[in-house]
């Protein structure tokens, strides 16, 4: 079986079909082969290219809507936060008022003014900052994956928490109060996820409020950095996940250093997080003996 002509102009990139047709680069036939991949009406890509939510939305800020904005979770995906939309997510776009909104299978398209100094170029593609995209993600988000996502943004260096708070203060329209609110309680320390959520339900308890990221030292000589502790009770808390199985030894050696200068070092797991009624009965029972001991 003969394989599909392939032009070397079209190898590699993405393009109108009626375009290629008109210019003689295809047949009408042959963008139907299974050289080409079509993303979306009338759009094609090469079929060599691995189609993710990144590629689909430069197709669609550069092709189906020129001088369009990549916002929202679009945008976080640009910023490498790849886990925010996937291949079936629809794109999102803004395009200022007054500007046509095509109405296109696979894209979203708003009216919005965004400021220029929201908006930055990244190649041939305007994309709104981190700062902005972190901020307006927040205002959809419940409260706590809110704070996740913010603290998620200035752990993986896209942004600041100074830089968050100074576009915060500036929020206007629906939803501003709530991005704002998890501004004010993220505080951009946590190594994963999951850290995030377990400072929240630490926060959202009668517990005393234990110090993040805490690096304990015996007579000046530095033993290790913990998730969370309760230094005056000798209290440390530790997220347990996946990526202790790499570093087993290193990560014994710095809790038996811990255990010999007299903290007890407490675990948390995926599961405890769906029991915060039991984790944190087992925090205070060990503050309790701490303070009774």
């Amino acid at each position: 079986m003969r394989a599909p002509r392939r032009p070397t102009a079209l190898v590699g990139r993405w393009f109108r079909g009626s375009d290629v047709v008109a210019r003689g680069l295809l047949t009408p036939g042959e963008l139907r082969s299974s050289a080409w991949r079509r993303v979306f009406p009338d759009v094609y890509v090469d079929a060599t290219c691995a189609v993710d939510h990144a590629l689909l939305a430069r197709i669609a800020a550069t092709t189906l809507v020129p001088g369009a904005v990549v916002t929202g979770a679009s945008a976080a995906v640009l910023w490498g936060l790849t886990d925010l939309a996937g291949v079936d997510d629809p794109v999102e776009l803004t395009v200022a008022p007054g500007v046509p909104r095509p109405s296109c299978a696979g894209v979203v398209v708003r009216r919005r003014s965004l400021p220029a100094e929201q908006v930055l170029r990244r190649g041939a593609v305007l994309v709104a900052t981190p700062e902005a995209t972190a901020l307006e993600l927040a205002t959809r988000l419940d409260p706590v994956e809110a704070v996740v996502l913010l603290d998620r943004c200035v752990a993986e260096r896209l942004t600041s928490l100074a830089a968050l708070r100074e576009s915060a203060a500036g929020l206007t329209g629906r939803g501003c109060r709530r991005a704002r609110a998890a501004v004010d309680r993220a505080d951009g320390l946590a190594g994963s996820p999951q850290e995030t959520r377990l400072r929240m339900v630490l926060h959202d308890s009668h517990l005393p409020r234990p110090v993040a990221q805490f690096e304990v030292r015996d007579a000046g000589r530095f033993l290790g950095r913990v998730d969370f502790a309760w230094p005056a009770h000798r209290i440390a808390l530790e997220y347990e996940g996946a990526w202790h199985t790499t570093q087993i030894a290193a990560d014994r050696r710095r809790i038996e250093a811990l255990q010999a200068a007299g903290w007890r070092v407490l675990f948390v797991t995926a599961a405890d997080l769906h029991r915060p009624a039991m984790l944190l009965a087992r925090i205070a029972a060990a503050l309790t003996a701490s303070s009774d001991s």
